[in-house]
């Protein structure tokens, strides 16, 4: 008889509530409601008169109705059912239907989450405090370097799957053939992981393909056996800083964070930053990221199970393997990963 074992540790939905996560673009949030999800929960993102994001839950407290369908009214949004109007802290401040419309009950109130707006993104905490503070990065600050958005991108998968993938450097020749990789030199470099706090750092040297003639995106001088610096930061739970190099002044910023929807699905937002090729079309990088992204996606989309496994006997690991089995490690010991009840 074969022996069961324990179901390995998955990513804690309770404890990824205290940490901030990207619910949309700047630009997606204009002046009508933004309906999102983050861990299982319909969000509503909406702005005041005053330009300010708020996020509230997206259910009418009197019938249930989706917020995110109606608009907003000044400082408050109001429900396309019944008129009943909300303000940012999720009060009910106005009921059409009452004699006296002001005279509102005292439960009539939705919830109310964090919201802050930096980098280009809304970002929301489910509960305070948020554990972690966002990364720094002033080249996205900095005018001398031209910033580039793309996606974001909706994968039928776990945000940790999403974001293993995109540190995953193995994968690269065989996925990304030419754009990311070269098959010719497949062997990841040694490399070392160094934790600090909630901050996986490592730094690689390591081969890629020459720029192509359909993306030249990148910062390299020559057209044969290129490689690159890539220094990372990982920070937990969803987010990688990385800052591309090519031994010349040419640097290049990926910022990457995904938004973990629910337990199987996903959305990547990836935000460029370089300070080269100022006049390139956004465009260009665009579509490289779209085919990057779509390469990865049917491949992640298949992996088994679909959460990552947090335990790191439930899948075979080798040296190059160092990131994943620092994050995993890490996610446990930060409390974000745990056993299934």
């Amino acid at each position: 008889m074969i022996a069961e074992h324990p179901p390995a540790s998955v990513p804690d939905f309770a404890a990824l509530r205290h940490c901030w996560h990207p619910v949309a673009y700047t630009h997606a949030v204009k002046d009508t409601p933004h309906h999102t999800r983050l861990l299982g929960e319909d969000l509503v993102i909406w702005r005041d008169s005053g330009g300010t994001p708020h996020a509230l839950r997206d259910l009418c407290i009197h019938r249930g109705t989706a917020l995110s369908l109606g608009r907003v009214v000044g400082d408050r949004i109001m429900c396309p059912y019944h008129g009943w109007q909300y303000g940012s802290d999720g009060v009910c401040t106005h009921i059409p239907q009452l004699e006296d419309p002001t005279k509102v009950p005292g439960k009539a109130r939705v919830d109310a989450f964090a919201t802050q707006e930096r980098y280009g993104h809304i970002w929301v905490a489910l509960e305070t405090p948020a554990r972690y503070d966002l990364p720094d990065i002033p080249e996205l600050d900095d005018p001398d370097w031209v910033v580039v958005q793309a996606g974001p991108y909706a994968w039928n998968a776990d945000a940790s799957r999403q974001l293993e993938n995109f540190t995953d450097f193995g994968h690269f020749p065989w996925v990304h053939p030419g754009l990311l990789g070269d098959p010719e030199r497949p062997v990841v470099p040694d490399y070392s992981v160094t934790i600090d706090d909630h901050i996986l750092r490592y730094d690689i040297v390591r081969p890629e393909a020459p720029n192509s003639d359909d993306f030249p995106v990148f910062g390299n001088e020559t057209t044969e056996a290129p490689t690159r610096r890539s220094r990372y930061q990982l920070h937990l739970p969803y987010t990688i800083l990385l800052r591309l190099g090519w031994g010349g002044e040419k640097g290049m910023v990926y910022f990457f964070a995904s938004q973990p929807v629910d337990e199987d699905h996903c959305a990547g937002y990836v935000t460029i930053a370089r300070n080269y090729d100022r006049e390139q079309p956004a465009s260009v990088l665009q579509d490289f990221e779209d085919t990057i992204f779509n390469q990865d996606q049917v491949v992640v989309e298949s992996q088994r199970p679909e959460r990552v496994p947090f335990d790191l006997a439930a899948e075979m690991h080798m040296k190059f393997d160092a990131v994943a089995i620092n994050y995993r490690k890490a996610m446990r010991e930060q409390g974000l990963a745990k056993r299934p009840a």
